[in-house]
């Protein structure tokens, strides 16, 4: 895409402190990070979001995340990580170009990710469970 930020980074037409690159994949320092080390992920072809990336890719996305994820636990001494990925404009995915965010967690760091909503009961959780099945 001629106008995407990441496709930009990842052909080296804007610059990053990339931590990573190989054949497919481009891993770089958030210019906004959450906390120290914190990291994008992206393919360097452009798909937009989850839905239209291959499974390939995405698998090799989720092995370069632990790989990565190892590197901020020895090198800057993270206890943990948060991976995410918002996959459209709903889930609040700001740049339409697939990207994980891979988080250093710090003990004590007040940061606050909690994704817990309220209890639902057991037969409205089976009517979306069988949505979900049929």
């Amino acid at each position: 895409m001629d106008n995407c930020i990441f496709c930009k980074i990842a052909k080296g037409e804007i610059p990053s402190f990339k931590v990573y690159e190989d054949d497919t994949l481009f891993a770089f320092l958030d210019i906004n990070p959450v906390v120290d080390g914190h990291l994008l992920i992206i393919p360097k072809t452009h798909h937009e979001n989850i839905f239209e990336t291959p499974d390939e890719l995405l698998e090799k996305i989720s092995v370069l995340s632990k790989k990565l994820a190892i590197s901020l636990k020895e090198k800057l001494n993270v206890k943990a990580v948060n991976i995410l990925n918002a996959s459209g404009k709903e889930a609040q995915q700001s740049v339409f170009h697939l990207h994980y965010h891979l988080i250093p967690r710090f003990e004590n760091d007040g940061k606050n990710l909690s994704f817990h909503g309220e209890k639902k009961e057991a037969n409205d959780l089976e009517r979306v469970k069988e949505k979900l099945l049929s």
